[in-house]
């Protein structure tokens, strides 16, 4: 399909004409599927958008955590989950007849794009406005999450364009009869829904275990996506870690021990040398993409191995018909630190190129070293999805273009699972057709325990991913870490079965408890020992009358009181399990049953110092408060001596006032007191010409003003 893409020098304001128009439901579904489809990293070259003629300020790294850095495993304990309804943008004043849309580029100014002879051509830039979509398929996904997330747990942090919006989405959620009791909101600009690869890769840091936020560019040409980590740390106070390197969510696998898995999808991203897009904050005509250095192939791998793999990095073939992105999140799992949980193409696909990269990829992840020093296993297999009638896809083409399914691409939320399926969901809570309600069942074996929420994503057809996709977790508070090289498969003779567990929390651990069970009788407990962090116990020698299935879990309770168990579903029937058999033999390499990582002090690491720059002040043109609250706007705006802001202070408040530059440097600091409806007043002709952020903070708020100085 021919997309064209026109940018218009100068502003395009059209004259208001009639009503516009509602386009169908099919011409939405190819507005989502070419503009907002996951994979956009080739759409600085399909627009004329300029590259800026200088290039960005260099970064330096500042104020970076030092030590106990760790990055926890997606299956690991959640406090949120970032998530957002479904937006429609549209211009802000009608365009006439036909059919018109809106794709956002900077905070207030959009690309108007407009359907003629069957596709969406560019018509020039000016204000839109966004409308949160309640009805439709597709829109329905982002409430069906915002339940399971509470379900699960977790509470639902829920980006809305306006505070308007809250009480829609309250009102949404209870008219369908779903959770709606644990929702936080947050405000601000977006441009579409892919969260996984715009939101933050959250890491643990310092003797607090406290929780930060690790931000890499997103795909030049989603500047409002991009800020997302900004929102959240100004809105949460989360501090947020920002980078160059240009790297998605979707394309990133830890193992909560210092490995990272990525595809060299990554590589082609970080070549060229065309950054987010950037302006002035006022004149929509300085729109450009930002100018960053290009970096090598052995550049991006030692970025990732400074920030999240000082372990162990590795860079993988990505796939090349999955929709574009060549994301490792459509095929590679984890739902511990010993090894991957695959969705495998069946063999009537054998000769599709994705199918061989497929097979050596699974090959090579089961050659790597996990932290035990031993390697990554085969946790288990789940099923490729089919056709809507249970068929083939009948080429890899038909597949990437319009399909791109898996059941992979899903999200955990402690001990649930928010499952993609592929046909509606019935009144037990499965797919209703037959073939996908088998996968869902066979998925089950490899996820033992889970709670699986199942949503019908058929909708995100050939958009390039799903469920995964377009949530993002928070990691928890006071997290209680289990790093544990846990016994499988079938083991022969042994006198006794170790059990060891590395176990940390902020507070100490008070104790921990060995589960486990023989052929699914009784229950039986043991007390671990302590050697620092290190735990230990042993299940005892069985009787060799017969085979045994044996099956246990760890349990730890830290000193201030929270308790964890490993695997985290115990309390739902997931465990480790293996069998014995007397007349085996034991494979010492595959069970010495020795907990010492590798290397044996490296469980936290330090952040290599090259890579990052710390953003602790509002972006420009991002609004932390409400637009209704009774702060005005600077006046005039751009201005050269005094610039004007009124302020309605009510009873009276006090505020810290902040004057930030560009580069996120405070230049002036004061103090404002004062009650009523007052002026506040900048001598602008004492600050350079450039673009300042205004913050007025008074210890539980903030609220940012843009003033351009000439």
């Amino acid at each position: 399909m021919k997309k064209i893409f026109l940018f218009a020098a100068a502003i395009s304001i059209f004259a208001i004409g009639q009503a516009q128009e509602r386009p169908t439901d099919e011409m939405m579904r190819q507005w989502r599927q070419t503009m907002q489809k996951r994979d956009i990293s080739q759409r600085h070259t399909e627009s004329n958008i300029p590259l800026s003629s200088t290039p960005a300020p260099k970064q330096n790294a500042k104020s970076l955590p030092t030590d106990r850095v760790w990055f926890p495993g997606e299956w690991e304990e959640v406090q949120a989950i970032v998530v957002t309804p479904y937006y429609e943008y549209t211009p802000a004043q009608s365009q006439g007849t036909g059919y018109w849309s809106a794709d956002p580029l900077v905070p207030g100014w959009a690309q108007y794009y407009k359907y003629v002879s069957g596709q969406w051509q560019q018509q020039g830039i000016g204000p839109y406005k966004a409308t949160m979509v309640t009805t439709g398929n597709f829109a329905q996904v982002a409430f069906y999450l915002m339940d399971a997330i509470q379900l699960g747990g977790a509470q639902a942090w829920v980006r809305v364009e306006q505070w308007s919006d809250t009480t829609k989405v309250i009102q949404h959620l209870t008219q369908k009869n779903l959770r709606h009791d644990n929702i936080r909101f947050l405000k601000g600009p977006g441009n579409s829904f892919w969260y996984r690869d715009c939101g933050p890769i959250c890491f643990y840091y310092g003797d607090e275990d406290s929780v930060a936020m690790l931000d890499f560019t997103y795909y030049p040409g989603r500047a409002l996506d991009d800020l997302l980590p900004t929102i959240i740390h100004q809105q949460t106070g989360i501090p947020n870690y920002q980078t160059l390197v240009e790297w998605e969510g979707g394309n990133c696998v830890v193992d909560g021990a210092g490995m990272v898995l990525s595809s060299d999808a990554i590589y082609e991203n970080n070549m060229d040398t065309y950054g987010q897009l950037t302006w002035d904050g006022v004149n929509p005509n300085t729109i450009t993409y930002s100018q960053v250095p290009a970096m090598t192939k052995p550049q991006v791998r030692q970025a990732l191995h400074e920030m999240l793999g000082q372990r162990a990095t590795h860079v993988l073939p990505a796939y090349r018909y999955d929709g574009g992105t060549g994301h490792v999140d459509l095929y590679a799992d984890m739902w511990d630190e010993n090894g991957f949980v695959f969705s495998k193409m069946p063999d009537n696909y054998s000769n599709w190129v994705d199918y061989q990269t497929g097979m050596k990829n699974i090959d090579s992840l089961c050659s790597y070293k996990s932290i035990f020093d031993r390697d990554y296993y085969e946790m288990g297999d789940i099923p490729f999805p089919s056709t809507d009638n249970g068929g083939n896809f009948t080429s890899q083409n038909q597949y990437n273009n319009q399909y791109t399914r898996t059941y992979s691409n899903h999200t955990f939320v402690n001990n649930l699972i928010m499952q993609p399926c592929f046909s509606q969901v019935g009144s037990d809570g499965l797919p209703t057709a037959a073939w996908d309600r088998a996968n869902i069942e066979a998925l089950k074996a490899a996820y033992p325990g889970y709670t699986i929420y199942c949503v019908d994503v058929r909708e995100f057809d050939g958009s390039g991913g799903a469920i995964h996709c377009i949530t993002k977790q928070i990691p928890a508070e006071n997290p209680v870490r289990i790093l544990h090289k846990n016994i499988h498969d079938t083991v022969g003779d042994m006198a006794q079965f170790p059990i060891s567990a590395i176990i940390t929390n902020k507070s100490g651990i008070s104790h921990a408890e060995l589960y486990y069970r023989d052929n699914e009788g009784d229950w039986q407990t043991v007390a671990l020992a302590a050697n620092g962090n290190r735990f230990h116990g042993s299940i005892p020698a069985l009787d060799t009358t017969a085979p045994h299935t044996v099956e246990y879990y760890i349990s730890a309770t830290s000193n201030n009181g929270k308790t964890i168990t490993k695997p985290m579903t115990a309390n739902q029937g997931g465990y480790y399990s293996f069998t014995y058999n007397a007349g085996g033999t034991l494979d010492s390499a595959m069970f010495d049953f020795d907990t010492l990582p590798m290397p044996a002090n490296n469980i936290t690491f330090t952040f290599g110092s090259n890579w990052l720059e710390e953003d602790d002040l509002p972006e420009i043109g991002i609004e932390v408060a409400d637009m209704e609250q009774n702060f005005g706007q600077f006046y005039p705006n751009p201005a050269k001596g005094e610039a004007n802001l009124r302020i309605d202070l009510d009873a009276g408040e006090s505020y810290t006032v902040s004057i930030v530059d560009q580069r996120g440097r405070t230049v002036h600091t004061s103090t404002l007191q004062a009650a009523g409806s007052i002026v506040y007043t900048i001598n602008a002709s004492r600050l350079a010409a450039g673009v300042y952020t205004v913050v007025f903070d008074n210890g539980g708020q903030r609220v940012a003003r843009k003033l351009i100085v000439q």
